[in-house]
């Protein structure tokens, strides 16, 4: 990690380095310069500027060293990016079942469900070879080659999580099974799937969890957090403010909120968020977002009684709230 925060970092160091070097030619030239007097002060200045580094280096490497010592399963998902071959293959896959699943008949139904248990299947198949490449690019030892790597890879593995819900969420219900877990140990192993990409941005995160404890389904609210916590990294600026996750308890219910400090969400498009494709009015260029992220997040929410609000600024931040079902509630979901 060492090594990775000084390559990201040296475009500077060497500028400082250069500064010093060059006040100690020009006054080593310039007989009318007393060299010594000069020579302490690039000490002292040279000596500030290593402690200050170190201390840089702790407060933005402190969360993810955190993270290297608790133990998480590396289950990857969502952050809907650029167009790629890849996703054109699967976008196109999806939209053709879904015309025909539309317009089928119902003699057809059988053939079209086979069809789509063919094709979550070979989005399973997939995940095996994306695998073994995220164990090949760990190898390798060009940190600027690997980093860039991870982050293509954390694109298709995301992307194709986020197909993987969306065929398995008309059925959810069948699929939902209510227990106890632990919020953070849940949020723990989201933010680690992220870990080389918030490095890169320089964003750390900061975890208040005053109730750990909810009744909930695990696969489910782990893929909702992903959707929230991949879109505070995505939208947050280089270098921010780090983002807060917090879980508190009000009358009687746990709340979990996810806040950045990035780039906010106009007024005008807030009440059309989690609509089905929309992305934004406001930066609408932006070709890297699909607008299924949040659409596929709050249907899974309402499923499972969990109420999603947001509030936003434009170049303030945004902060999404998870409101979880009482415990009676909650147990009703499955009819346990």
């Amino acid at each position: 990690m060492i090594s990775a925060y000084v390559k990201e970092r040296l475009s500077w160091i060497l500028l400082v380095l250069f500064g010093q070097l060059l006040l100690l030619l020009i006054a080593f030239l310039d007989y009318e310069i007393p060299f010594l007097p000069i020579l302490y002060i690039v000490f002292l200045t040279t000596t500030l500027f290593a402690i200050f580094l170190v201390i840089r280096y702790n407060k933005e490497t402190r969360f993810f060293k955190q993270l290297e010592e608790r133990e998480s399963t590396l289950d990857l998902s969502i952050a809907a990016e650029a167009e790629s071959p890849f996703e054109h293959i699967v976008e196109t896959s999806m939209s053709n079942l879904t015309a025909r699943l539309s317009l089928s008949a119902s003699g057809h139904q059988l053939t079209l469900e086979q069809e789509k248990d063919e094709l979550l299947s070979w989005i399973h198949e997939v995940k095996t070879p994306l695998t073994a490449m995220r164990l090949m690019i760990d190898r390798l030892d060009d940190e600027t080659m690997k980093a860039a790597l991870t982050y293509e890879w954390l694109r298709i593995h995301l992307l194709l999580d986020q197909q993987l819900h969306q065929k398995r969420l008309p059925s959810m219900e069948n699929d939902l099974y209510i227990e106890h877990m632990d919020l953070e140990t849940i949020t723990y192993a989201e933010i680690k799937t992220l870990k080389s990409w918030c490095i890169q941005k320089g964003i750390g995160f900061d975890l208040q969890f005053e109730i750990t404890d909810v009744l909930s389904d695990a696969k489910w609210l782990a893929f909702i957090l992903r959707q929230l916590i991949t879109n505070a990294v995505k939208y947050s600026e280089s270098h921010s403010s780090d983002i807060v996750v917090r879980s508190f308890r009000r009358d009687e219910r746990v709340f979990l909120e996810v806040q950045d400090y990035g780039r906010g969400i106009d007024s005008k498009d807030l009440p059309r968020i989690f609509d089905k494709g929309f992305t934004s009015t406001t930066w609408h260029q932006d070709h890297a977002a699909t607008g299924m992220g949040l659409y596929l997040a709050k249907k899974a929410a309402e499923a499972m009684l969990i109420q999603m609000a947001v509030h936003s600024e434009v170049g303030v931040g945004t902060t999404f709230t998870l409101t979880f079902p009482q415990p009676n509630e909650a147990l009703r979901i499955t009819g346990m």
